[in-house]
């Protein structure tokens, strides 16, 4: 996406933005007191969902501590659906992170785009919603021993979190999803596409044509992923649903609640001892690296919702992890805990990029500033048209054949037989993360994702500095089942283009997708394959008595007492899902677990 064209207009239309939140605080100096019941650590997806509820009693005084120098509410690009891409990366609004050179990518090394702003990643992600694969929160369960997180307990949290409203154009969406799936009275706006695109048809014509392998989808969101539908969207109105402009827009008002941007928290503080464990009820925090840091204590807990990059990071500043990591860098280890930034794991995104004919394709719309500028208008007028939907309105989860010949040497790593291998996402227009758009002609992108990966990677302290970027080592294609899969998922995209609905629009590959053999597919897989920016797995969760893991079932710091961690770094691996439904749901329940635990 042209961020030249877009950013200037932008610039243009930023008188219309609506006025940002009241009663938020941007000094130390500005909050009214120093001692809180809790303390959050970040006010992204998980934060905002544990700050509105914690403060639903008026009783409870609760302190979020976020990092980023923006409010979402001023930035038209995180209301805006089909804007969002341009949030990311390189821009004041993302942590900016790189991984390290990924031997499994040909050494190279790019940029790993996280949300820094109210809203975290629910600000500046593309927005699709869905939960995961039933048998991924059913096997979270047998890996803790906690049935509580089984799907069928989690899955009522959909009806208090959710609220599916009419897409943008108000079209019929009968057949397009399965309303007893959903919420319709809860906080987050979730809707399909609010504009159709031009190959629309052409896609559902294709799972009719070819149905055995890419069967259609009625509905991803209610635990059952397989098969290609109809994006869900934290969209409603034509403007992004965030946590931000809903958990915390609804939250933020009340007395009992301060909510303070432009404090990057640099280490948890220990303060004693209970039952023989170490106790931490302060967290260290400063606006910048030369500002004398502000110390702030929790009567009860601290609550890490910094994500998969920043709760390790800060763990691991505070003297909880591995020490043969910690010490080299002068940290004194209070709690050796080996887990803590390990077990990393992410989608990887494959971009399969196509020729199309005519000008049906979004390219030139995207080159185009009056086309672009008659799209923002008619936005801003009706709340409408391209820009009230995200980049892309369908796309698929789907299997390796039972009978695939990895699975003679490898198990399948997947949830069970209803989750997932690979994901196809279909986006009408060239789409290379991190590749140079042409200036000219007009393309499809079919993105091959690996949903089930096994490889792990780790995240660890470049310095002693907790304004020094971690250590971002994805490990990304390193295992015989991960190249195999995403290799598949490539010539599987290729026979999805090829079905006669197709026909007169799919001219014929892009640069390296016209490779046939093995090695030709796996080289051109590890010269153009990147994130998907859906990392886990870094404070993962395990059973109470396990040797490994950062949290217990009740996601308190194993060893610890006073810090629990709610965030995307629990998962043990990644889900069959855009990673923020599972987020959302996983904080909806975190917050029931902390209020009845410290009453």
């Amino acid at each position: 996406m042209p961020a030249s064209t877009l950013f200037s207009s932008l610039i243009l239309v930023s008188a219309l933005l609506s006025p940002s939140l009241a009663a938020l605080y941007t000094k130390p100096s500005q909050l009214p007191q120093l001692t809180y019941d809790y303390i959050i650590v970040g006010a992204g997806t998980a934060g905002n969902v544990l700050a509105n509820r914690l403060t639903e009693n008026p009783k409870t005084q609760v302190l979020v501590l976020e990092a980023g120098v923006r409010s979402d509410h001023n930035v038209l690009a995180a209301i805006v659906p089909f804007l969002g891409p341009t949030l990311t990366p390189g821009t004041q609004y993302d942590w900016n992170y790189t991984v390290t050179p990924q031997t499994g990518l040909n050494g190279r090394t790019f940029a790993f785009p996280r949300g820094r702003m109210l809203g975290g990643c629910s600000s500046v992600n593309y927005m699709v919603h869905q939960y995961g694969s039933s048998a991924d929160f059913d096997k979270i369960a047998r890996l803790t021993g906690e049935p509580g997180w089984a799907w069928n307990s989690v899955k009522q949290n959909i009806c208090k979190h959710e609220k599916i409203v009419p897409p943008a154009d108000g079209h019929n969406a009968i057949g397009e999803y399965i309303p007893a799936n959903h919420g319709t009275n809860g906080i987050l706006p979730v809707s399909l596409p609010g504009a159709s695109q031009a190959i629309d048809a052409r896609v559902i014509a294709t799972t009719q044509e070819l149905a055995s392998e890419f069967p259609y989808s009625k509905d991803q969101g209610g635990g059952d992923v397989l098969g290609i539908g109809w994006v869900q969207s934290s969209i409603g109105g034509g403007k992004r649903s965030s946590s931000s402009s809903t958990y915390l827009a609804d939250a933020i008002k009340r007395p009992n609640l301060s909510v303070l941007i432009n404090a990057q928290v640099t280490k948890l503080v220990k303060t004693g001892t209970v039952g023989g464990i170490p106790s931490f009820h302060a967290v260290q925090f400063s606006c910048d690296q030369n500002t004398n840091p502000t110390v702030v204590h929790a009567n009860k807990e601290i609550i890490l919702s910094a994500g998969a990059f920043g709760t390790p990071q800060i763990l691991q500043l505070s003297g909880i992890g591995d020490k043969a990591d910690l010490t080299p860098l002068n940290i004194k280890t209070i709690v050796h805990n080996p887990s803590v930034g390990k077990n990393l794991s992410d989608h990887v995104l494959m971009p399969n990029i196509f020729n199309v004919a005519g000008t049906a394709s979004l390219d030139g719309f995207m080159r185009d500033p009056t086309l672009f500028s008659a799209a923002l208008n008619q936005w801003n007028t009706t709340k409408t048209g391209t820009l009230a939907n995200g980049i892309v309105s369908n796309l698929g989860f789907l299997r390796l054949p039972k009978n695939a010949s990895i699975f003679a040497t490898v198990p399948d790593p997947s949830s069970g037989p209803t989750a997932s291998h690979w994901e196809l996402i279909i986006a009408n227009f060239f789409l290379c993360p991190g590749g140079a758009t042409p200036s000219t002609g007009s393309f499809m992108t079919l993105i091959s994702a690996l949903i089930s990966p096994t490889s792990r990677g780790t995240v660890t302290l470049a310095s002693s500095n907790p304004f020094s970027k971690p250590l971002i080592n994805p490990n990304f294609l390193t295992t015989p089942f991960d190249i195999y899969t995403i290799r598949e998922a490539v010539k599987a995209s290729k026979r999805f283009a090829s079905a006669h609905a197709w026909a007169g629009y799919v001219l014929s590959p892009y640069g390296g997708l016209s490779a046939t053999s093995d090695a030709d597919i796996d080289a051109y897989v590890r010269e153009q394959a990147s994130t998907m920016f859906h990392p886990v797995g870094t404070a993962s969760m395990t059973a109470r008595d396990a040797v490994s893991g950062v949290v217990d079932p009740d996601l308190k710091v194993k060893g610890v007492e006073g810090v629990r961690v709610v965030d995307a770094s629990v998962f043990p691996f990644v889900p069959n899902a855009h990673t923020q439904g599972p987020t959302y749901l996983l904080a909806e329940r975190a917050a029931q677990l902390i209020i009845s635990s410290c009453r």
